[in-house]
């Protein structure tokens, strides 16, 4: 069994697995969506959660710098009770602060384009916020 790593946005849903150990996380996928269209994304992971066999979900809770939540943090508290009601597992929340300004940084060190990063920024968010998530679990 994996795990599944998410990373919410108004229009697109950063998708990581991890492997069968859960040692390792890697980048699956960004899935788009119109905006707030939350029902359209979970029907488009509904295909990933078929092909794979996930047992726990670890979705990035997007906190202020203050630790408070804010408006983002709250929809994506909605989105885990619509993960839970429609797919019946667990689903943890790992903080996500920085998480995409680290996978932006990564990607500027490789010299990537910037049409390279807008395609590939959310994937590699949800893989920080699962690898994090995977780190902590070992200590």
């Amino acid at each position: 069994m994996k795990y599944l790593g998410l990373d919410l946005g108004t229009r697109t849903l950063g998708v990581a697995i991890s492997d069968l150990t859960k040692t390792i996380s890697s980048t699956y996928g960004t899935l788009h969506f119109a905006e707030s269209n939350y029902q359209e994304a979970l029907k488009q992971l509904t295909s990933i959660m078929k092909k794979e066999p996930i047992e726990k979900i670890v979705l990035g809770l997007p906190k202020n710098m203050n630790n408070s939540l804010g408006d983002r943090a709250q929809t994506t508290l909605e989105f885990k009770k619509l993960l839970e009601d429609t797919f019946k597992i667990e689903v943890v929340m790992q903080d996500e602060r920085l998480s995409t300004k680290e996978a932006s940084s990564y990607m500027i060190a490789a010299d990537m384009s910037r049409k390279k990063r807008k395609k590939k920024i959310d994937s590699l968010a949800a893989n920080i916020i699962l690898q994090t998530y995977l780190d902590k679990r070992k200590d």
